[in-house]
């Protein structure tokens, strides 16, 4: 597997380059104004725009290279967790202390989400019209 991702790397780094520029523009602009939204957010948005508009640039950007880096991420991206992990084992005593309504307020908000999610999903399939073809096609 190593020697996959050294073999792809000359191919990865320029849409490595692009996905940090993006972050990195992102974080600069949610800083300097002060904007209530995370600057990874920004930078994905950014990012977005860029690979949405490639076709009106100028010089295209290296679209293939920023999927081959993508995918080196994703792919390990479960390495991302361990920080997170450790954190948990290096709080044991509060987790002890408050894990019942640690696990009550998970539950919940999960459920919540849920909730809300699918409400949101039938508000939208009913403005759009899905429901009437649903039962045209039956």
């Amino acid at each position: 597997m190593g020697g996959t991702i050294l073999a792809n790397l000359p191919r990865m780094i320029p849409g490595a380059a692009l996905i940090l520029l993006c972050q990195l523009a992102g974080e600069a602009i949610a800083h300097g104004t002060g904007w209530p939204l995370p600057g990874p957010v920004l930078g994905m948005m950014f990012l977005l725009l860029l690979l949405l508009g490639n076709d009106l640039l100028p010089e295209p950007l290296p679209t293939p290279s920023v999927t081959g880096a993508a995918d080196g991420i994703l792919a390990n991206l479960s390495l991302l967790f361990i920080p997170a992990g450790v954190g948990i084992v290096g709080k044991l005593d509060v987790l002890a202390q408050y894990g019942l309504g640690l696990a009550v307020a998970l539950v919940a908000s999960t459920l919540i989400g849920l909730a809300v999610t699918a409400l949101v999903f039938a508000g939208v399939a009913r403005l759009v019209g899905r429901d009437g073809e649903a039962e045209d096609a039956a």
